[in-house]
């Protein structure tokens, strides 16, 4: 009984959002308060030395709504894009009346080079979806969902991985992630932002080996934490990629760490748990 009602409970929660899938051309996921859904390029042929890039490991544009209590919904996002895209893509969003909050790397040395475009909405859902389909129908991403294939193999310890980092994650796309909220709330415009939202820690480790990956992502930092955290990562021969923001009008000010490590996978993992030991984070 108590299974059946929790099932009810997920579909009416899920069910305002019917209209954003259809909007879209694909279907989302509910993560707490936050209705959030993933655009992946496999499109793209995107390698780093020599690692090809999955799309779960740094090739994933995507977009999240939440309701406010104006009636209205928020959507924040971040969209992976090549040069050629960019300014197309831009025109659409300013035109359906999504903002841009940065344009930037997350990755150095990759080829192709791309871009990523974080946006900023207010407005009726499936408006604001709408607009992003059709920025995103100016670029190679494809329009609807791939069919589902079998999983890449995973060769990886991810019990022992999350055991040395302090979090646990899930396997996705041949990748496993891992998301940290921040200790405390993050707000724009007054409005409190969920950490799926894009203001969580993001740790992505995709298998290169038996025992050896590639790691990616992203710290969410306060000014105070970004050389604490740097020094942890290059003392632990991880590359720091990028050091910029994502929004405009955030409190507190954030400030967003992209990395690059290559190697054994546990070594990585205590790189990273390392770094992690100098910011704020929500211990489980």
């Amino acid at each position: 009984m108590i299974v059946v009602t929790l099932c009810i409970l997920t579909l009416s929660l899920q069910q305002p959002w019917r209209a954003v899938d259809s909007a879209l051309g694909r279907t989302g996921s509910l993560q707490g308060e936050t209705y959030r859904v993933g655009f992946p390029r496999n499109d793209l042929h995107v390698t780093v030395g020599a690692v090809t890039v999955r799309p779960a490991l740094a090739l994933g544009s995507w977009v999240a709504f939440k309701q406010t209590k104006d009636s209205l919904t928020m959507l924040m996002g971040d969209l992976v894009l090549l040069e050629s895209e960019a300014g197309p893509v831009i025109d659409a969003l300013q035109g359906g009346g999504i903002e841009q909050t940065a344009l930037h790397n997350h990755l150095v040395g990759e080829t192709p080079h791309v871009m990523y475009l974080h946006v900023l909405g207010r407005g009726r859902a499936v408006a604001l979806a709408t607009t992003v389909r059709d920025a995103l129908a100016r670029t190679g991403t494809p329009s609807v969902a791939p069919a589902p294939v079998s999983p890449p193999a995973f060769s990886l310890d991810t019990a022992q991985i999350a055991q040395i980092i302090g979090a646990h994650g899930r396997v996705n796309g041949g990748v496993y992630q891992i998301s940290v909220p921040r200790g405390a709330p993050v707000t724009v415009d007054s409005l409190e932002i969920p950490p799926a939202m894009g203001v969580a820690t993001a740790i992505n480790i995709q298998p290169t080996g038996a025992t050896s990956a590639a790691t990616t992502g992203d710290f969410v930092l306060i000014a105070s934490e970004v050389n604490p955290v740097l020094r942890a990562l290059r003392a632990n021969g991880i590359a720091v990629t990028a050091l910029h923001s994502h929004m405009l009008n955030e409190a507190p000010r954030l400030l967003f760490m992209h990395f690059w490590g290559e190697g054994d996978a546990l070594k990585l993992a205590r790189g990273l748990r390392a770094a992690l030991d100098n910011v704020d984070i929500r211990r489980n």
